[in-house]
């Protein structure tokens, strides 16, 4: 059937990753994370200088280090990079040697020019997802990092019990650390550096090369404060129509001025979900930051670190309960976008620190948040002759998403022309595919067999072309997985959804309307939970109570589905009929005829045929949900 908003628009936050592991593959691994510090300053002084440096470095000592001891890179995000290692030792030398050769380099380097690397390595169950990990493994390994001094090997107990006896450098304990999404404290050790003098005066380089380590991880800052670099060292596909933000250092404005820790790590659990959202751009933690405790102009800083958008804000937090105060600025205006308080109580701090991160990430990166509304204007202000890829698919979402049988048809007009125009876009064939959904499942389409036969010929085709960025690798899976419920192929349709979510973990909105995947796959508690993840992150979007009841409909849970259902009103047809289904089941007739005469003054083409036509669940469960729609007097033809 469906009911469900379709559309696209946004290290994996641990918690979604592993409600999606039981469909995934799962590895032991020896997880390397590693980001830089100390960065502003360099590029200041040096600009081209640095990017040389860089590029000499990488080849020099990141890579070959790496490689040499059995490593893999599978990850370079914002000002950071993740490795995965088969044995934990090569691990732990790898990072030692790494350390020690960034010290070496150092030393030719006045100390206010020196780019100093932090590194954590967790030993872990990891979920794979083609050549990227996810889960608790990678999530232990980026806290140690973050706990890290500059220069400076964070380990978890696991590594140091596993290593301590094969390797000649010591471990001080430095306690059991809470760290975010973990139930029990995790023991953390630091790795005695000793020896690097000796090693430095064995083992001479040139001043002009930057270390290696730090030159991946700091070619994507580069690219934080200015683009250009990244496309040169990695080639990553992306949209210059893609908008950019930086978060900001958010103020604390507690009592106790050593809460500022739990200040930055608001700022910073913001930043890395934002870095999760396919069409966005993150400026990184250490370009954003060096603004923390200074008068900030909002425009200036725009300019000074490319952007479109500032994200600031502030934190009060005092016993268990925690304020946060949100705003985002257009960086060229200085305009207001946006702005939102966040109340939330609790004992836990890590708990109260994701449940409002959450929401914040939800509410400005989702494919109904603010930066999403924001790019309309832009898009429209254009004239037709001037229009990009990227304005057509704008346009054609702004309507598609007012998600009205009208509304769809402009939207069906400006992605055609768009397609017209720009034959080969993978973005624009994949919107046309949700739109082709869109139209078969709400009963809005003149030739349905037609629209359901595309779905999945568009999202293949989509899927094909090459050099896909990131937002359009989103969408396809996303596509996928309603080709795949057409085709009525539930497994892969889960499969194909849990990739999706992987790619963007923090879009509520993604997350919610997908949940009809695994409830037609016959997994109703993770339907409920991904619905409860998105009303929970994207409170304005009531479609997702509909979703719900839908899933819980399907799971037989019809009074708990007619509760979640009971607030929406009858404003889309399918509420009723789904409503009316409810009733059969729970013996009230009567309710059920009302709820589908409703349905009828709302939409007067559903039959039970239509329904059937329209509805991907298994057949038995769409055989009963037919016979109590024509018990509660849907026609059948």
């Amino acid at each position: 059937m469906l009911i469900l908003v379709v559309g696209c628009g946004n290290l994996a936050i641990f918690h979604i990753a592993v409600q999606l592991g039981e469909a995934m593959d799962r590895k032991l691994a020896a997880i390397l994370a590693a980001d830089v510090v100390g960065y502003s300053t360099l590029m200041e002084q040096d600009e081209q200088g640095t990017f040389e440096r860089l590029r000499a470095g990488r080849k020099e000592l990141f890579e070959p280090e790496i490689a040499r001891h059995h490593g893999r890179i599978f990850k370079l995000m914002g000002d950071g990079l993740l490795a995965e290692f088969a044995s934990v030792v090569d691990a732990v030398e790898c990072a030692v040697a790494l350390q020690r050769g960034l010290a070496e380099r150092n030393s030719s380097f006045p100390e206010d020019e020196r780019i100093n690397v932090r590194i954590g390595v967790n030993l872990g169950e990891v979920i794979i997802e083609g050549d990227d990990f996810y889960g608790e493994g990678v999530n232990i390994a980026a806290r140690l990092e973050q706990m890290a001094e500059p220069g400076g090997v964070y380990v978890s107990g696991k590594v140091a019990k596993e290593v301590e006896k094969k390797l000649a450098f010591g471990f001080e304990p430095m306690g059991e650390r809470l760290m975010k999404n973990m139930d029990e404290p995790v023991p953390v050790y630091r790795i005695k550096l000793l020896g690097a003098p000796e090693i430095r005066s064995r083992r001479r380089r040139r001043k002009s090369y930057m270390p290696g380590a730090a030159a991946a991880a700091v070619a994507l800052l580069v690219f934080a404060a200015g683009g250009w670099l990244y496309f040169n060292f990695f080639g990553a596909p992306a949209s210059a129509n893609v908008p950019s933000i930086a978060v900001l250092a958010f103020d604390n404005m507690s009592d106790d001025p050593n809460l500022g820790y739990f200040s930055d790590g608001v700022s910073e659990d913001i930043i890395a979900g934002l870095a999760r959202a396919p069409d966005l751009s993150v400026i990184a933690r250490n370009s954003s930051f060096t603004y923390k405790g200074k008068p900030t102009d909002v425009r200036q800083i725009g300019k000074e670190l490319n952007v479109s958008y500032v994200l600031e804000g502030s934190v009060r937090k005092d016993a268990e309960r925690v304020r946060i105060v949100a705003q985002l600025i257009d960086a060229k205006t200085g305009g207001h976008v946006w702005a939102q308080r966040f109340d939330q109580s609790g004992s836990n701090p890590m708990a109260l620190q994701d449940a409002i991160t959450d929401r914040i990430i939800g509410a400005i990166s989702s494919d109904t948040g603010q930066l999403k509304r924001s790019r309309y204007s832009e898009a429209w202000s254009k004239d037709a002759a001037s229009l990009e890829e990227y304005d057509y698919y704008l346009r054609g979402h702004d309507k598609f998403m007012q998600y009205t049988p009208e509304a769809m048809e402009e939207a069906y007009q400006i992605w055609s022309e768009g397609m017209a125009k720009f034959p080969d876009s993978a973005l624009l064939k994949l919107k046309m595919g949700f739109l082709r959904y869109a139209r078969a499942v709400n009963g809005w389409s003149q030739d349905t067999a037609e629209d359901l036969r595309l779905i999945g010929e568009l999202a293949r085709q989509g899927m094909s072309s090459d050099n896909l960025s990131p937002l359009e690798r989103k969408m396809g899976h996303w596509l996928l997985a309603y080709a795949n419920l057409v085709e009525r192929d539930f497994e892969n349709a889960l499969r194909e959804a849990e990739a999706a979510i992987a790619l963007a973990p923090n879009d509520a909105f993604m997350v919610g309307t997908l949940a009809e995947v695994p409830a037609a796959a016959g997994d109703i508690d993770k339907a409920v939970s991904w619905t409860d993840f998105g009303s929970r992150n994207d409170p304005a979007n009531v479609i997702l109570a509909l979703t719900k009841g839908w899933a819980l409909t399907i799971g037989g849970r019809y009074r708990e589905s007619d509760e979640a259902m009971k607030a929406l009103g009858d404003w889309f047809a399918t509420i009723p009929l789904v409503r009316a289904i409810n009733a059969v089941n729970l013996g009230e007739v009567d309710e059920a005829k009302r709820h589908v005469k409703k349905a009828l003054a709302l939409d007067p083409s559903w039959t039970a045929e239509k329904w059937r036509t329209a509805t991907f669940v298994d057949a038995d469960v769409l055989d009963r949900q037919v016979s109590n729609l024509i018990k509660a007097g849907l026609p059948e033809k």
